[in-house]
């Protein structure tokens, strides 16, 4: 006896908060039908019971708002997800709300949604909820093993990344062939996103009837990448070398943003291919987008006949930075911090809540290298966190609208490093340190007014050497990196005087 309380009268098909999801095979766990609905919102409640075939569970899901339930049901609709390979339907509720309080054999499912409410709405944070019901994320890593089948049209490594992008940040990815067998393995900064793209992607195919993506868990917990070229790259790392593979032209990359002016070859096929993945036949790859995971792909068609291009993705270059301490913060530090990882056009700090802000960056990869350097990262005594935002531009005040210069443009800024594409500063973008990199200083200037500078704004100096090349620049080592974070927003474009500023960045180097 299925004992649902709910309330309200609803036919199946109108939109509700609840959710029923259908043939769920039998060894599913509780969190993992959670994470079906996280991408999407809070998910409030869950109830699980065993279907009228032995073999099949059924569960009713409840999300915090209608709009997170619709946004669920259209994504799925379209992409059916699959849970322990095996393809489960879901569809509205003709209940309002589920009460479960006295539900026999609920204690499991109730406990996969415990710490579900501390995850920020559209964040991949599941972990959590996941681990409250015996650790299902820790015993998988963030490597992925994906196998294509079938594949009737090429499958480059900017493909997969523009498809795995979707669910978190891709560190690195290698691909080669098997066993006659196209592979690749993939790794993601996160096992949460690994977990969530396994379960979204496993399965589907990037072109219908073709290019099938099967997709397990790797034994490696981290991949070695020695070259950055068709076959292999690591995000991280922009200062590989290309090795000895042949570059075609279609993949060619401009380094280091992967995402921007990537050219793939324009794929017409046979008129019985439909896209499966969201990819329009002679286009590009896009899959649904999944709020708080990257959003669609926005793939324009280049001047050259017969390519198409795939520039910055729009709605994925907004960052939401959070716990950011409102007595410290300023527009002007986020910009010159994230600058640090990317071109920033515009930021806004909530006028209501001044621990959080919105940061623009130029495009969807240089979003992707600040959250990868400076999500965690401690500013102004807290650990600042950054994630994707959904929205796709910082909307600027209206004249006359109340906003205490919290909202400032930057498109047009002097102070942008990745202007100009030859610039060295691609090739020295380091996670922050406690020893920075000082250029730019004027021969006047001595090691005294240089130590005296940092102490001024409350840094402790361990070190400093010139460099014995260029005495216009050095290395100064502060007592921690949050220091060396303080001192860069600081200090970075200080005036000398006559037109000379100083030129602050991160040190992989110490002394």
């Amino acid at each position: 006896n299925e004992k649902k309380k709910g309330k309200g009268n609803r036919s199946p098909y109108s939109p509700s908060r609840v959710l029923h999801i259908r043939q769920i095979p039998s060894g599913v766990t509780g969190a993992e039908v959670v994470s079906l609905g996280l991408p999407f919102g809070k998910v409030t409640n869950l109830l699980m019971l065993r279907g009228k075939a032995i073999y099949w569970l059924q569960a009713f899901l409840e999300m915090a708002s209608i709009d997170a339930a619709v946004s669920m049901v259209n994504y799925y609709t379209p992409a059916t997800p699959h849970l322990h390979n095996q393809p489960v339907y879901i569809q509205y509720s003709n209940y309002k709300e589920l009460r479960t309080d006295n539900q026999h054999n609920q204690a499991r499912p109730q406990a996969a949604l415990q710490g579900v409410n501390a995850v920020q709405h559209g964040n991949l944070g599941i972990t959590s909820a996941l681990a409250a019901e015996g650790g299902v994320l820790p015993s998988h890593g963030s490597v992925l093993r994906i196998v294509v089948e079938n594949v009737f049209y090429p499958v480059t490594l900017d493909i997969l990344y523009q498809i795995f992008s979707k669910f978190g940040f891709v560190v690195k990815i290698v691909m080669f062939h098997k066993n006659n067998q196209f592979q690749s393995l993939l790794q993601y900064a996160d096992a949460t996103n690994a977990y969530y793209a396994k379960m979204s992607l496993d399965g589907h195919s990037i072109y219908t009837g073709c290019c099938t993506l099967r997709i397990d868990f790797s034994k490696l917990t981290n991949l070695t990448v020695k070259y950055n070229n068709d076959k292999s790259r690591d995000f991280t790392r922009l200062d590989l070398p290309f090795g000895d593979g042949q570059r075609t032209v279609e993949t060619s990359l401009s380094p280091p943003f992967a995402t921007q002016n990537t050219i793939f070859p324009s794929y017409t096929g046979p008129s019985g291919f439909a896209p499966a993945l969201g990819f329009p036949q002679g286009a590009g790859p896009s899959v649904p987008p999944v709020p708080g995971a990257l959003g669609p792909l926005m793939v324009t068609t280049s001047a050259a006949p017969g390519h198409m291009t795939i520039p910055g993705i729009p709605g994925n270059s907004v960052l939401l930075v959070s716990n950011l301490n409102p007595e410290a913060i300023t527009p002007y530090g986020l910009f010159i911090l994230f600058g640090v990882y990317g071109d920033v056009h515009r930021v806004k700090i909530m006028f209501k809540k001044r621990g959080i802000a919105l940061v623009q960056m130029a495009d969807a990869a240089q979003a992707q290298l600040a959250i990868n350097y400076l999500n965690g990262q401690r500013l102004y005594g807290r650990v600042m966190h950054a994630t994707l935002s959904k929205y796709q531009t910082i909307q600027l005040p209206r004249e006359g609208q109340e906003d205490k210069g919290l909202t400032k443009d930057y498109s047009n800024s002097p102070l942008h490093r990745f202007k100009n594409p030859c610039s060295r500063n691609f090739q020295n973008i380091f996670p922050p340190s406690a020893t920075l990199h000082l250029s730019n200083i004027p021969p006047s200037v001595t090691v005294d007014d240089l130590k005296s500078l940092f102490t001024s704004k409350g840094s402790t100096v361990k070190g400093f050497k010139f460099f014995q090349k260029d005495c216009k620049m050095a290395l100064i080592q502060l007592g921690s990196v949050e220091e060396a974070v303080h001192a860069l927003i600081e200090l970075h474009n200080h005036d000398f005087g006559e037109n000379q500023h100083l030129k602050v960045s991160f040190s992989k180097s110490s002394i």
